[in-house]
């Protein structure tokens, strides 16, 4: 099980992401706008760079839903290996079982 800490924070972080996700996306179009001068550009450059850091989409990192962890993490079942071989075990996961040969 994960620190609680490192859970709530990557928490924080997704919420921030989320607030500020359509403002970094008007700030961008700004910046890469040629036709605009370059000193527009260039102030949209300084309020993007003033945004909180942790609002970037590129600071999240995936956790397992059930034991937090950060490794070997599976997007499709948004688990970790681990959490998903222990549910496949025990038979809570519908149509899946454990391989032995």
């Amino acid at each position: 099980m994960a620190k609680v800490s490192m859970i709530n924070r990557e928490l924080k972080r997704q919420k921030l992401v989320k607030r500020f996700s359509n403002k970094r996306i008007e700030l961008k179009k700004i910046i890469k706008d040629r036709d605009l001068p370059m000193e527009e550009r260039f102030k949209a450059q300084i309020k993007l760079a003033k945004l909180p850091p942790n609002s970037s989409p590129s600071r999240l990192h995936n956790r397992c839903k059930v034991t937090g962890r950060p490794k070997a993490f599976y997007r499709k079942l948004q688990m970790s290996r681990i959490a998903l071989r222990d549910l496949a075990s025990r038979g809570e996961i519908p149509g899946m079982i454990k391989s032995s040969w």
